[in-house]
């Protein structure tokens, strides 16, 4: 019998594929691959500060960088946007211009397959793992997604010194910038920069159709390195909330109670926030949850999630 770790893992890869999209017509994605532990970094971050951060690669990136550049070569209906690799993923953003006969896994298979047979005759070492299996994978939907992650890309080595040289940056704030308002927040505040952000919120009067819609949605948005947005109140909620830790998900979570000077989250969600998974933002709301209450949560969990 298989054991609980291969079933989730086996899982998670499932659920990272969008069940309703063509993945041999036109789109274009936002994919990353990661490195496997027991392969040396891509690269090295070098900075003197974070303004002027950049990726030094190493020879394992140079290989990657070359498949990735080459891939156009071998599929002409592939545009190479833009792409940025770090010392422990690589982020791709391609552009399929045209229907292609292959499964897009497919050539992206093909560009860590090349990468893996080069990096082990150079590191001599035949049974290395390179990447981590599969990979992720996000459908861009406009014009303005495309400019964010534009800039998200080129952003990566920054946002890295910047976790590097300011640690307490990433844990606790007292006056976090939102829609022109002020909130105490704990924990990855990078996860706010994520470009692929979606609300999690269940209406009374969503059919089941609807509701198994928004279930494919969030859960491969979780599956796939987004981040969930949410109150997280009602039990149909907390069941989306669930089943996308599984999936490996990060998540933003808008909490009605002040937070105190010695503030810190409890038990399950500390553990998530020291993971890097979990932002907790205070909607500054004491007393009991009401429906208004509920309605503010909401409409924050809204705004962070178009941003």
């Amino acid at each position: 019998m298989p054991s609980p770790s291969y079933l989730k893992h086996t899982i998670h890869n499932q659920l990272r594929r969008a069940v309703w999209h063509n993945y041999y017509g036109k789109a274009v994605y936002m994919v990353t691959i990661s490195k496997n532990g027991s392969c040396p970094p891509f690269g090295t971050l070098i900075y003197t500060n974070p303004n002027d951060a950049y990726i030094q690669l190493s020879s394992c990136g140079e290989i990657i960088k070359k498949q990735i550049e080459i891939t156009p070569a071998y599929h002409p209906q592939l545009k190479i946007l833009s792409y940025v690799i770090m010392p422990d993923h690589a982020h791709i953003l391609i552009f399929v211009t045209e229907p292609i006969e292959k499964h897009f896994g497919d050539i992206i298979q093909a560009i860590k397959s090349s990468s893996t047979s080069e990096i082990r005759k150079i590191l001599d070492r035949r049974d290395i793992i390179v990447f981590e299996e599969g990979f992720n994978d996000r459908i861009v939907k406009s014009r303005h997604q495309l400019e964010i992650l534009y800039r998200y890309l080129r952003d990566n080595p920054h946002s890295l010194a910047m976790r590097k040289s300011h640690p307490e940056y990433f844990r606790r704030i007292n006056a976090l910038k939102i829609g022109g308002n002020s909130y105490q927040a704990y924990g990855n505040f990078q996860l706010l920069d994520c470009p692929f952000k979606e609300q999690v919120v269940i209406h009374r009067a969503d059919t089941a159709d609807e509701r198994e819609r928004k279930r494919q949605l969030w859960t491969y948005t979780a599956a796939n390195g987004g981040v969930l947005v949410s109150p997280f109140i009602s039990k149909a909620e907390k069941e989306v909330r669930s089943d996308a830790e599984v999936a490996g998900g990060r998540f933003i979570l808008i909490v009605n109670e002040p937070m105190e000077e010695r503030y810190k989250p409890s038990g399950h969600d500390f553990e998530l926030c020291e993971a890097g998974r979990l932002l907790i933002i205070s909607a500054n709301l004491p007393g009991e949850i009401s429906r208004q209450s509920c309605l503010t949560m909401n409409s924050l969990a809204e705004t962070i999630a178009k941003n």
